[in-house]
């Protein structure tokens, strides 16, 4: 949409909302609602928004220990810039607009090095200068449950019911029953400028997936963050709740956001090249092999809280081990397309919870360091890797992987200092959450019997 056609819609009376919107580290969108009017006349150009929105946890606390603002600080200001080139229709709310925003500091309008956005852009600046440009879809998994998230609440979560009671993989007669909320979101998603390929009913009760077009690097961030704050607007309007939990329940399966990856070169996929065994380029083999050697490094942008490690187990499809197949979804990253113009690589360790410009820049971030290290790409693993007790694991707990973190020197070379220890921090905090709680497990466990 562009400035004239609000401005059109607005006097039609058809628009009289605009959220101006930027990403928080949990990939959520925070911001303002603005009158159309308002945002055309001023808002357009810039807003502002307080700096603990890149220093809260989930429940939007405010956690001692970010360099980045403080209480002793004061809790000042971002800019909010407004990328003119995301501004759309929001369908899924009579009446409204929406656009995304930059962060800047609000001092000297430098990027905010921490912020989502800002990360990947900088990841994809580092391919431009290569000549490279990063194209990148994801996977959104999520289960669709009875009853909205206020009256699931005023339950305390007991006796949750997916809408669907039975594993609808594939399903088109049980996945039907979900149409309620997948049909407008693929429509309304359409009107809203962002190309949904598909939907369908996923390997588990009440489970569904969420399948958006190919894109450059950012737009497919972007459309991810946006879709998935449409499934949950959707659903709460049909008395439903879209759930992104990895992990809702012990014996369920979870929920994954895989990641499928290429490189383009003046318009072509730089990761084929047919002269090579299954089409795939020298190029790929570096970024692949960058993938593989630095996956701890970037354990927390895939898997970011405690729960996240709660989907990692054996025959859930899930991958535990960081190596590379060929079509194969046991393990962590799997070639899709060989021998064919479309060869890509897919990460599929990230959860459903994932924030995916972080996801994104992570990965983009190996990548580009196998290339720069010429690293060479070990063979692929075929067979049943969950078994392979030769093959790397990832880190299988948020502590472990806050270290990894906390320790990657490519990582600091990446993203720099400060952004490294800021999402350490961010990681450090979820963990104390944890450790700090009582849960139901515990308590039923040893109430009587300690």
């Amino acid at each position: 949409m562009t400035l004239s056609e609000l401005e059109a819609q607005l006097d039609a009376g058809t628009i009289d909302t605009v959220l101006v919107c930027m990403v928080d580290m949990q990939g959520r969108l925070m911001g303002k609602r603005f009158h159309a009017r308002n945002f055309l006349d001023h808002a357009r150009h810039e807003t502002h928004c307080c700096n603990y929105l890149l220093a809260t946890d989930l429940e939007m606390d405010t956690p001692s220990g970010f360099r980045a603002t403080s209480w002793e600080s004061g809790y000042g200001d971002y800019t909010m810039k407004p990328d003119l080139d995301t501004l759309r229709v929001a369908p899924w709310l009579e009446g409204t607009a929406m656009v995304l925003c930059d962060l800047e500091d609000h001092a000297g309008h430098a990027p905010v090095a921490h912020s989502p956005r800002q990360m990947l852009k900088a990841q994809i600046a580092r391919l431009t200068e290569m000549g490279l440009a990063p194209m990148m879809a994801t996977e959104l998994e999520f289960f669709l449950f009875e009853g909205t998230g206020k009256e699931n609440r005023a339950t305390g979560f007991a006796n949750l019911q997916p809408h669907v009671v039975y594993n609808q993989d594939y399903s088109i007669q049980l996945s039907s029953q979900d149409e309620v909320v997948m049909r407008p979101l693929r429509n309304m998603l359409q009107v809203a400028g962002i190309e949904v390929e598909c939907t369908k009913g996923e390997a588990e009760a009440g489970q569904e997936e969420l399948n958006l077009r190919y894109q450059d690097a950012l737009r497919c961030a972007d459309f991810h963050t946006i879709a998935k704050h449409a499934a949950k607007d959707i659903a709460n309007a049909q008395g439903m709740t879209a759930c992104f939990l990895p992990k809702w329940h012990p014996e369920r399966v979870g929920s994954a956001s895989h990641v499928h990856c290429s490189l383009f070169q003046d318009g072509a996929n730089a990761f084929y090249d047919a002269d090579r065994p299954m089409a795939k380029s020298a190029l790929m083999d570096q970024f692949v092999a960058g993938m593989l050697k630095y996956a701890g490094d970037y354990m927390v942008f895939l898997a970011p809280y405690v729960n996240s490690y709660k989907r990692f187990r054996k025959g859930t499809f899930a991958p535990t081990k960081a190596v590379w197949s060929v079509d194969n979804r046991t393990a962590g990253y799997r070639m899709c397309g060989a021998g064919t113009k479309g060869v890509r690589i897919e990460c599929r360790i990230g959860g459903s919870d994932m924030n995916p410009y972080l996801a994104q820049a992570a990965l983009l971030a190996a990548g580009i360091a196998g290339i720069e290290e010429k690293l060479a790409l070990p063979d692929p693993i075929s067979g049943d890797i969950y078994a392979n007790a030769n093959a790397a694991d990832v880190p299988t707990t948020l502590r472990d992987a806050t270290e990894a973190l906390r320790n990657s020197d490519m990582l600091r070379a990446a993203f720099g200092n400060d952004v490294v220890d800021h999402y350490t921090r961010a990681a450090e905090v979820e963990q104390e959450a944890f450790d700090a709680a009582v849960t139901d497990w515990e308590i039923a466990r040893g109430f009587e019997r300690c």
